[in-house]
């Protein structure tokens, strides 16, 4: 392996663990913040953040795997991290979606949405770069594994810029079901990344559906 391969594949390192890091901390916060303001979107946005860090953690090893061989397959424990991160997504989705019905059946409105608008403003421009740093390090290093991981950090911006839609319009507008309309949204995006984590565990390197390679 030459010097500036090993460099690349440090800087990926180094994008998986900032992703790690960066989960934690939006988490944290999101979830804190939505549970004072009792607004179930950042709340549930919180949840998907420490998803996001047992994926983030499987990648990390990937990286570390390819960089030793990068034909080599996937191992027993990046599997098992994808099947239980897929099915981890798959109870928030079910969560997300009782709160909507229950918030909804009691015509509960949020406290504040203000730190919904500021969380996912700061999360689209994080994701927007970590998307595009991996993706300039997988076409350098010819790594469909670190593009795909690119790729699938676009479902991360999608779910932000829902969690800004709905926040601005209940701030801006009061209006009753917005919180609960980006909950309905957050549900289907992460009902897609359950589906899309058992399916890589199954071996398919990129499944995301909302993805592409350019």
């Amino acid at each position: 392996m030459t010097e500036r391969e090993q460099k690349l594949y440090r800087q990926a390192w180094y994008l998986s663990l900032f992703t790690i890091f960066y989960n934690i901390v939006e988490g944290v916060v999101s979830m804190l913040l939505g549970y004072q303001d009792e607004t179930i979107a950042l709340f549930g946005f919180g949840a998907d953040s420490f998803i996001e860090v047992m994926s983030g953690v499987g990648i990390a090893v990937m990286v570390l795997r390819i960089r030793q061989n990068p034909s080599s397959e996937k191992t027993r424990f990046e599997k098992r991290a994808l099947q239980i991160t897929g099915a981890a997504f798959y109870l928030l989705t079910v969560g997300l979606l009782a709160g909507v019905i229950l918030n909804v059946a009691t015509n509960h409105k949020p406290e504040t949405t203000f730190w919904g608008v500021v969380v996912s403003s700061v999360s689209i421009l994080v994701m927007l770069w970590l998307t595009h740093a991996k993706k300039s390090i997988g076409k350098q290093l010819g790594s469909d594994p670190i593009i795909a991981d690119g790729n699938c950090t676009k479902v991360c911006v999608y779910m932000s810029v829902v969690l800004l839609i709905s926040s601005l319009i209940y701030e801006l507008t009061g209006f009753a079901y917005a919180d609960a309309i980006g909950a309905a949204g957050l549900a289907y995006f992460s009902f897609t990344e359950g589906r899309e984590a058992f399916e890589k565990a199954k071996g398919k390197e990129c499944c995301c559906c909302h993805c592409s390679n350019e």
